[in-house]
């Protein structure tokens, strides 16, 4: 149960505590998933119930004095910026407390979905942000970088996190919030992403992940949630080890957010609140294995970075296809 939501079931004309921007948002919008990019599995029943009946929760939730950065923007902007099942803000704040991000900066933001995270380092930090997404239009997101007065530091980019057309050792930091599983459990993806950094600068990482690695099957009380594309999830020293093993980069943080569970059902039950089977798993769950999991590593200069290979160049040669007879 969220510690600030209300728990009755209501009218959806009779909401508490809640302005009618937001509640207009939260039930006409349908949240895609950034959340690792997770395929949500949103009961379609109750999905279709909601616009008579859902469970009434405050502005609350989407303001937390852990996070006085991200506590400054609008509940209404917040929930129109949602890609997914994590307020981007306060992971980059959480994320961006380790980075050491200073003014004139160039950051990549990679995965930013509708680049709220982008807006939010360029106007707390004053770096320069390239916007990174493959699912989330580029177009759309330079409206809402240009209705947030951030288009002199904020550029959309809609590229592949395999295949981005950056120089090498272009940017001072990445950053990637609540999308990396989805690619960088790939034992060569730190080889190729390093390459966009420069030496001694950092990459980081925040987003939904395990307080301790599920090893055989998923615990009872979270196998009706799990699905074969939650097994990328994994512990801050997972992901210590992972990127450890390479020395690409120097490990300085890899942690986990106290309480992140919390948070992330908080969350989950104002953007998502027909996703039961997610909630109930949160709620059964106590952090035991959920939450959110940090890493920041510096990279490397000593260290020299493997070369992408991008294409074969070939010349056919005509050969005889059978032996010739003896």
């Amino acid at each position: 149960m969220s510690r600030w939501a209300h728990t009755s079931t209501l009218n959806c004309d009779n909401f508490v505590g809640m302005s009618a921007k937001t509640r207009a948002l939260v039930l006409a919008a349908d949240w895609p998933c950034r959340c690792l990019r997770r395929r949500r599995r949103f009961d379609s029943r109750r999905d279709r119930s909601r616009t008579r009946r859902i469970r009434a929760i405050s502005d609350m939730p989407l303001v937390s004095k852990r996070f006085p950065r991200a506590a400054k923007y609008s509940p209404e902007w917040i929930l129109a910026s949602v890609s997914g099942a994590a307020n981007p803000l306060w992971l980059s704040e959480w994320l961006a407390a380790a980075m050491d991000l200073r003014p004139g900066m160039r950051v990549l933001d990679l995965g930013c979905g509708r680049a709220a995270s982008s807006i939010f380092l360029r106007r707390e930090f004053g770096a320069q942000v390239w916007a990174t997404d493959l699912w989330f239009s580029a177009s759309e997101n330079l409206q809402r970088i240009r209705d947030a007065g951030a288009e002199d530091g904020v550029f959309p980019i809609h590229a592949d996190a395999r295949s981005m057309p950056f120089a090498a050792e272009f940017f001072d930091a990445i950053v990637c919030i609540d999308s990396f599983p989805y690619f960088g459990t790939d034992d060569l993806y730190l080889n190729y992403l390093a390459q966009f950094v420069r030496r001694g600068g950092r990459v980081g990482i925040a987003g939904a992940g395990l307080m301790r690695e599920v090893e055989a099957s998923p615990p009872e009380h979270l196998r009706e949630w799990w699905t074969q594309d939650l097994w990328c999830l994994h512990s801050a020293n997972w992901w210590r080890r992972h990127w450890d093993r390479t020395g690409i980069l120097d490990v300085e943080v890899g942690d986990t957010m106290p309480d992140g569970w919390q948070l992330w059902l908080d969350w989950h039950k104002v953007v998502a609140p027909g996703n039961q089977s997610e909630i109930e798993a949160l709620e059964a769950d106590q952090g035991k294995y959920l939450g959110y999991v940090r890493l920041v590593g510096r990279r490397q200069g000593s260290v020299k970075l493997a070369d992408q290979i991008e294409t074969v160049t070939t010349r056919y040669t005509k050969m005889p296809l059978l032996r010739s007879p003896q």
